[in-house]
């Protein structure tokens, strides 16, 4: 039987978590590229998270968010509660997604209105290799994990390519947005703001932020908040469970998700239907073109294979053969 913690400093030190000040800094950093990468349209946290080797633990630490925390804080026993939950993880990894919210947050907005090409073409030659990096553990592309790798593709591209649609403004519906938007950003490959917006929710989920003291806007957060939470907590327990049962399936799942989603990220768009929200133009519908054959085509090329080298021998570095 476990012991139960003396203090809240035993208490804190008890989950899992960075063990020192490399530790946190690292964890911390890998924070930071996910907050970025969760500013960007279409491109989700979790892949980061997946292509850095936190996934797992990601995972691991939101399933400790459960049932018996609540119940814990419910009967007063701070320290139990303390104890259960991965709270040095979560509060270095928030840090990380924080600081890069608030500080990155302008410098990619410029980024990619002014260097929209460049910009995307760092992203994609990024999530190119690291999509190469991932399908390495796949042990078969004949068998059941190729087949799998060739869902996760299927999936993610016609994910990335849907269309808004009109629908419902009923609680449920709300808190089913909840549900899904907060799924998607820890599954690699498709972001929570894009799959509001094809849920045709989008606006109205931030038109209530933008006033949340208004009754009307309160209830829609609450009801919005509710299904985030109801999703993470199941969710987060069933991509652990699968990654701890069907390691394999899952990963390759994953890496075709995240390949699939490269659709999104293609550098060369033509916009086909957009829609004004708040004075700000939100892209509904694209398609991808082929690169016009002139000077930015080589500069983009060119930043595209310095993001794809980066990332290759990142990744020597981290996991060395």
């Amino acid at each position: 039987m476990q012991s139960r913690p003396v203090s809240f400093k035993q208490a804190f030190f008890a989950s899992p978590g960075p063990k020192n000040l490399k530790e946190s800094g690292i964890l911390y950093l890998k924070g930071l590229a996910m907050g970025a990468a969760d500013i960007i349209p279409g491109v989700s946290g979790g892949t980061i998270a997946l292509i850095s080797g936190i996934y797992t633990s990601l995972l691991d630490a939101l399933k400790s968010l459960g049932t018996q925390t609540f119940k814990d804080l419910a009967a007063f026993r701070w320290k139990e509660a303390l104890a259960g939950v991965h709270l040095r993880f979560l509060l270095v990894l928030l840090l990380g997604i924080g600081t890069a919210l608030v500080s990155l947050a302008r410098l990619m907005h410029w980024l990619l209105q002014t260097h929209p090409v460049p910009t995307w073409a760092a992203f994609f030659g990024l999530i190119l290799a690291s999509s190469l990096i991932l399908g390495q553990h796949i042990k078969s592309w004949i068998g059941p994990e190729g087949a799998m790798f060739g869902l996760g593709l299927v999936f993610g591209f016609v994910m990335v390519g849907l269309i808004p649609i009109r629908t419902p403004e009923d609680p449920w519906f709300i808190f089913l947005c909840g549900m899904i938007a907060i799924c998607a950003m820890i599954l690699p490959g498709i972001s929570g703001s894009f799959l509001l917006l094809i849920l045709g929710k989008y606006q109205y989920i931030t038109a209530a932020l933008r006033d949340p003291l208004n009754p009307e806007s309160l209830m829609i957060i609450g009801l919005f908040l509710a299904g985030a939470v109801v999703g993470i907590t199941g969710f987060s327990r069933f991509l652990s469970w699968l990654l701890r049962h069907y390691h394999g399936l899952t990963l390759a799942f994953l890496t075709g998700l995240i390949t699939g989603s490269l659709r999104k990220i293609w550098p060369w768009k033509e916009t086909l239907e957009s829609t004004v929200i708040r004075g700000k133009t939100h892209i509904l519908r694209e398609a991808s073109i082929f690169p016009p054959l002139d000077s930015s085509l080589a500069w983009a090329l060119l930043v595209m294979l310095l993001a794809f080298v980066f990332t290759l021998s990142l990744e020597k570095k981290v996991n060395p053969a």
